[in-house]
C-alpha cells in the first residue's frame, strides 16, 4: 500500500492524497511537479530512478487507508541524480 506522503521532499509543498501534482519513484520518494521538472530532471535524487505520477486516494479508500502524516524533507539533497 502506498504511503501517500504529505509533502514534497525538495520544497516541502503540501501534496494532498488527491493531488495531481505528486510524483513518486519506485521507493515512494515523493516530489511535486515543479521540482521534478525544474530541479530534478525527471530522476529521483535519492535512487536515480524515474518518476511516475502518484495515484490518488479518495473517499472510502482514503478513510479506510489514510495517507501518511510523516513528512520527509531533504532540501540539501534536492539536486539531480548523478
Amino acid at each position: 500500500m502506498l504511503q501517500m506522503r504529505p509533502g514534497c521532499e525538495c520544497c516541502n509543498v503540501d501534496l494532498a492524497p488527491d493531488s495531481q501534482d505528486a510524483w513518486i519513484c519506485s521507493f515512494e520518494c515523493t516530489f511535486c511537479t515543479n521540482c521534478v521538472e525544474s530541479k530534478l530532471g525527471g530522476r529521483c535524487p535519492n535512487c536515480g530512478g524515474a518518476f511516475s505520477r502518484r495515484p490518488t486516494r479518495v473517499g472510502g479508500a482514503l478513510e479506510r487507508n489514510p495517507a501518511s502524516t510523516v513528512r520527509v524533507f531533504k532540501p540539501s539533497g534536492c539536486a539531480p541524480a548523478a
